[in-house]
């Protein structure tokens, strides 16, 4: 059987900055670069401009939608899912990907953080949310200070995550 790449969710607000879109856009090329598969909500923002980064590389981008229509992607989504469930898709989205990489974002990246952190997935923090809780002492949100670092993180932690399931560990099952 063999090996499939690591899926790396990229996230962040439907309108951005455009300092913010430029670092999506170069996650996203980065990403396809080292073979990565992109997975993201599919619509505009900070998810366009990572999906237009990574099929600018020759990568693959799946795009999972809030609606009913595949065609509601960007044009830069090779792979379009449509859930028909709105915000819950936030769920299906961090939960595809074996990390996630947060670009900026709003109330949705932020819903977006906390269920890739409940289901155990790493996150790195692109000029996002940052957060903490004086009862825990790693939430497992890394900030980064650039493009290469955020994806460096995310691939890495994405092979490491891989690894476990491959061998039967499934971090929700976790306490």
């Amino acid at each position: 059987m063999s090996e499939r790449p690591p899926q790396v969710a990229v996230i962040g607000g439907g309108s951005a900055r455009e300092e913010l879109l430029e670092l999506a856009e170069e996650v996203g090329r980065r990403l396809a670069e080292a073979g990565a598969v992109l997975v993201c909500g599919g619509r505009g923002g900070v998810m366009e401009a990572a999906s237009r980064g990574a099929r600018e590389a020759g990568g693959v981008v799946i795009g999972i939608l809030p609606g009913l229509s595949p065609g509601e992607a960007n044009e830069h989504v090779t792979h379009a899912i449509a859930t028909g469930v709105g915000h819950a898709r936030n769920l299906a989205v961090v939960a595809s990907g074996d990390a996630v990489i947060a670009i900026g974002g709003e109330w949705g990246t932020l819903s977006e953080i906390a269920l890739a952190r409940r289901l155990g997935h790493p996150v790195a923090a692109l000029r996002s949310w940052t957060l903490e809780n004086a009862a825990v002492d790693d939430l497992g949100i890394t900030e980064s200070s650039d493009a290469a670092e955020a994806v460096a993180f995310a691939l890495g932690a994405a092979r490491t995550a891989a690894s476990g399931i491959a061998e039967g560990r499934d971090p929700v099952d976790e306490p």
